[in-house]
């Protein structure tokens, strides 16, 4: 047991009828971290979270929530957890803040910490103009955060959310956003999501989930620079064409390369390279030497959909 992961996760087997929902996957997050768990509809994203909320029996596999066996220190390891999941169970029928001193009070909060806490979550949530609204009355966008606002009113040091931005307006979505990357360092937070900018602008460490496997887990930096080896580089140069296409077909680092005129004397050289190769000195060099005049040299950055798109296809070709 490790006292600064909240959580450990050792060859989680999760099978139904027929069918392997998780294939043995293992990953551990530390305290304080925000954490995304990337995936497409059917990667194993849910089931993982349902598991380490301990609303549902894995297979095989143990899973540890602040050092807690989830299977059996359940109970234990329930109080230091918050858990929204993607259609959230709400009570319809009852007023926003009802609702949620209701929640508190389960949670184990006294009726004067729940109505503190309350109001707290309220104020972070957003609810403040909703707080004596039916529930069932609310916009997708309010119910969203009336979920938020659950899983987080006790403090748990785990905050598990399940598709938390689903069905909410840009702005609203800003806002959760702003909320998650706030509980960072004081809590834990382990989101799932489909949409691959909200792991980019909310989380320090992602987990690419495909097939019930976990194919990547790092910082969404290291996985760029992972990737670097094959980015492109981008030159413009004012040089004839002909010369440039000359020089790149004899350069052996360049792999492929297109050339396209820009403006005036400008062409717009995007140089390929072999693997493991930056080429930016080459260009440099090659330019400063034959006297052309250069206006722009970048190597292109990958998207997080660029890396979920190579990583998820060398898994396909491997299966």
């Amino acid at each position: 047991m490790n006292a600064w992961l909240m959580i450990e996760v050792q060859n989680l087997v999760k099978r139904y009828a027929g069918h392997t929902a998780l294939k043995g996957i293992s990953f551990n997050v530390a305290r304080g971290q925000v954490v995304g768990l990337l995936g497409s509809n059917g990667a194993g994203k849910s089931t993982t979270m349902r598991i380490l909320s301990g609303f549902l029996p894995a297979t095989t596999g143990t899973v540890r929530v602040a050092g807690l066996d989830i299977f059996t220190e359940a109970e234990e390891a329930r109080r230091l957890i918050g858990y929204m999941p993607e259609n959230n169970p709400l009570h319809v029928d009852m007023r926003v803040r009802d609702y949620l001193k209701f929640r508190a009070r389960l949670k184990g909060l006294s009726r004067a910490a729940s109505r503190e806490r309350v109001d707290v979550v309220i104020q972070q949530c957003g609810l403040t103009d909703v707080t004596r609204k039916i529930i069932g009355q609310l916009s997708k966008g309010y119910r969203q955060r009336v979920g938020l606002a659950d899983a987080i009113v006790h403090e748990p040091q785990l905050i598990i959310l399940d598709e938390p931005t689903i069905g909410l307006d840009p702005h609203q979505i800003r806002s959760v956003r702003s909320l998650i990357k706030s509980l960072a360092g004081t809590h834990t937070v382990l989101l799932s999501t489909h949409i691959l900018p909200e792991v980019e602008m909310t989380c320090s460490r992602v987990l690419i989930m495909y097939g019930g496997k976990i194919l990547a887990a790092d910082s969404p930096d290291n996985l760029q620079n992972h990737m670097s080896s094959h980015s492109q580089v981008v030159a413009e140069i004012a040089a004839p064409r002909a010369d440039l296409e000359t020089c790149w077909s004899q350069v052996p680092e360049v792999m492929q390369f297109d050339v396209s005129p820009v403006d005036g004397e400008y062409h717009r050289c995007a140089l390929t390279p072999n693997e493991g190769v930056d080429l930016r000195s080459l260009v440099y060099w090659t330019a400063q030497e034959r006297g052309w005049m250069m206006r722009e040299l970048t190597r292109s950055r990958h998207s997080l959909e660029d890396i979920y798109v190579r990583v998820t296809q060398r898994d396909g070709e491997e299966s």
